[in-house]
């Protein structure tokens, strides 16, 4: 803030001198006023000297033939003081401090100096907005450790957080900033992940979870091995993406600067121009130069230079607080463009994690299905498989009682069978699919094979349809049961789905899982199954995306390294925070919370933010195309209508004011709320 501080004292000092120079101009009547011509000159001049940045960013560019946006403030200003001192010091000459020759021609010493300080007021408002846009990460930066707590040889050694290395063991208690990106090596705590997420409820942590750098630890004690420190924390991360976002310019940001590059010497001709006319028709000089002072000064486009860098650098900001991250200003416009969004199934509407959504049981009571799950378990507790994890993993939250097995054996592709004893007898068991029970029991037992395919056939098909694996299970003496597995839908994927569609977005979906499994989860978060692409490989979803893109603007959301290609090709790729790094590095926007709704925001923010640049362009033009006229004199003779070169930089910054404001109102961004989107199937029921 010290280039903040620095502003606002040459700010105060430039309204002293000019409160000053408006009290001499009070006496201009008044005979002998040489000694006030002096004073008035070197006031004027001590508030040139005060802004004299402004003339130097303003005319230093002019030598190359360039402009920018403090040219025509110095051009104006310039023009206002030398005008000013050549009547005084002809006054002076000539008329011996006349009050009849002034009150002809009037000076402009107050107007130079009014019209400086507030150009300089205005710029002082846009730091004061800058600041309160980098407001949320200073807090972070505060919160962030300046120490940690490692243990060496079993004993706590505090050290500058610059000085932990990857690989080093620390140590988290309650309150303690974690220094530095890490995994739980022991203990169990929950930690704010506010700085990160955006998420105000603690989220718990235990052996073998991440802990990221500026995130609080509430409760307990954790040990943990550091993975990522310096620039290589997430923390870091983040705040280098939302750095560069907003010091980009997106393409309507180019756009702007491209008018401004032809509107400043169109101006300055029209200035010129609008002088030589005044003076053609007689009015005088003083008249003449008040005009072409007032158009300088109104048409400064400093509002069309911030409509769109304040309104991308308030965007960016906002979404930094939500968990949502552009890589660059590029990426927020063309988010905000989207028509067709095209997503990933596993890991982004679904969580990649198998959980039983079914137990059927051959006798449909509470008895014969916790029978049937602890056989399950008792088989699946020895096998490797992802779907035996999900069944031993529900089995051990219901606190089952896992049979003992013999005779253990793993059959690859088809299943497994053991020995164990059930209701005190010893039996055989299987576990696998349709076909390997139907190989186990046929001819076995009293299984007659019509009844067999006739009663679970239907049941399997059924199952297979909404998107489940089952696995079948069965003893020498017949079926025992089924228990169907699934990938679980992420809670908010239906929700964010049906967002999307409010907001006339088209959603489909790219997977490289089979149809049936595809088509039942597309249907579960409200994607029909002619919008389900299934059986599809990396470079495929790449293919499909660039398809699309003839049809519209197309944001890709996804996870994986799968997703990579895809990502890259679409007009926005979107990654799920929770994804590989991969994803991550291959998008232009980065979802820190593992949540599809935050998409959602990302769209829904962008398209904000292009809707206040819009308007803040459009007040720009529209108040020049007004403003110029007047300034100019145009409507003076048939209404009398002027605009004094006072008024002209009040009504400049007048028109900063109103863009700068426009684009805070984006601080009043709302996340979406999934209960407005709420589906029974986003219900977790019980199997």
């Amino acid at each position: 803030m010290s280039e903040y501080k620095k502003m606002t004292k040459v700010l105060l000092l430039s309204v002293i001198l000019t409160i000053a120079l408006i009290i001499l101009s009070l006496f201009q009547d008044m005979t002998g006023q040489i000694p006030l011509f002096v004073i008035r000159c070197i006031l004027s001049l001590a508030v040139i000297f005060l802004n004299r940045k402004i003339f130097i960013n303003g005319l230093s560019p002019v030598i190359h033939a360039s402009f920018n946006m403090d040219t025509l403030v110095s051009l104006g200003a310039a023009v206002a003081f030398i005008y000013s001192v050549a009547v005084s010091i002809i006054n002076i000459i000539y008329y011996k401090g006349s009050t009849e020759y002034i009150g002809e021609s009037e000076l402009y010493f107050e107007s130079c100096a009014i019209i400086l300080t507030l150009v300089l007021a205005g710029k002082v408002l846009e730091e004061v907005t800058r600041g309160k846009t980098s407001n949320a990460h200073d807090d972070l930066a505060d919160m962030s450790a300046k120490t940690a707590l490692l243990l060496v040889n079993g004993q706590e050694k505090e050290v500058p957080v610059e000085d932990v290395k990857v690989g080093d063991i620390f140590v988290l208690k309650p309150g303690m900033s974690v220094p530095v990106d890490g995994v739980v090596e022991s203990g169990t705590s929950a930690i704010n992940e506010a700085s990160l997420t955006g998420e105000s409820l603690p989220v718990d942590k235990e052996a073998g979870m991440t802990v990221c750098a500026s995130t609080i630890n509430m409760s307990g004690y954790l040990t943990c091995r550091a993975t990522g420190v310096g620039a290589d924390t997430a923390f870091s991360r983040i705040v280098q993406m939302v750095s560069d976002a907003s010091a980009g310019k997106s393409a309507i940001s180019r756009t702007a600067d491209r008018i401004c590059l032809f509107f400043i010497p169109l101006v300055i001709v029209i200035a010129v121009l609008t002088f030589i006319v005044w003076m053609i028709s007689g009015v005088g000089i003083g008249f003449s130069v008040a005009r072409a002072v007032s158009v300088l000064i109104v048409s400064c486009p400093c509002a069309l230079g911030l409509a769109a860098p304040i309104a991308i650098m308030v965007g960016n900001n906002v979404g930094s607080k939500h968990g949502i991250l552009y890589k660059t200003a590029q990426a927020m416009e063309s988010t905000g463009k989207t028509q067709i969004v095209v997503v990933d199934k596993t890991g982004t509407l679904t969580t990649g994690n198998p959980k039983i959504t079914d137990i059927l049981s051959t006798e449909n009571d509470m008895e014969h299905r916790d029978l049937l799950l602890s056989i399950a378990y008792a088989l699946e507790s020895k096998s490797e498989h992802p779907l035996a994890k999900a069944i031993c993993s529900y089995a051990e939250k219901r606190f089952v009682k896992r049979l003992e097995t013999t005779d253990f054996e793993a059959i690859p592709g088809k299943g497994i069978r053991a020995d164990l004893v059930i209701s005190g007898i010893k039996r055989t068991v299987y576990a696998g699919s349709e076909s390997f029970i139907g190989e186990c029991l046929i001819g076995k037992g009293d299984v007659d094979p019509e009844e067999y395919n006739n009663e679970f056939s239907a049941v399997i098909r059924r199952l297979v349809a909404e998107g489940k694996t089952p696995t079948l299970f069965a003893s020498d003496s017949g079926m025992l049961g089924v228990i169907a597995v699934a990938d679980e839908i992420k809670e908010g994927s239906f929700a964010a789905i049906s967002a999307l569609h409010a907001e006339d977005i088209h959603v489909c979906m790219v997977t490289g899982d089979r149809l049936a499994t595809s088509e039942a989860v597309g249907l579960q978060v409200g994607i029909e199954p002619d919008e389900v692409i299934s059986d599809v490989l990396p470079d495929e979803k790449a293919a499909i995306v660039e398809k699309l893109k003839e049809t519209g603007k197309v944001a890709m959301i996804g996870d994986g390294v799968n997703d990579a290609p895809a990502l890259t090709v679409a007009d926005s790729g979107i990654a799920i925070g929770a994804g590989t790094d991969v994803a991550i590095d291959a998008a232009d926007v980065v979802l820190v919370q593992d949540s599809l709704i935050t998409a959602v925001d990302a769209i829904r923010l962008s398209k904000d933010t292009l809707k206040i640049i819009r308007q803040n362009l459009f007040w720009a033009l529209s108040y020049n195309v007004v403003g110029i006229p007047l300034a100019a004199g145009c409507f003076y003779k048939a209404f009398g209508w002027l605009l004094d070169p006072l008024f002209c930089a009040a009504a400049m910054s007048i028109s900063s004011l109103f863009v700068i404001t426009n684009a805070l109102r984006l601080f009043s961004f709302t996340k979406t709320d999934p209960s407005l989107y709420e589906s029974e199937s986003e219900e977790d029921e019980e199997p």
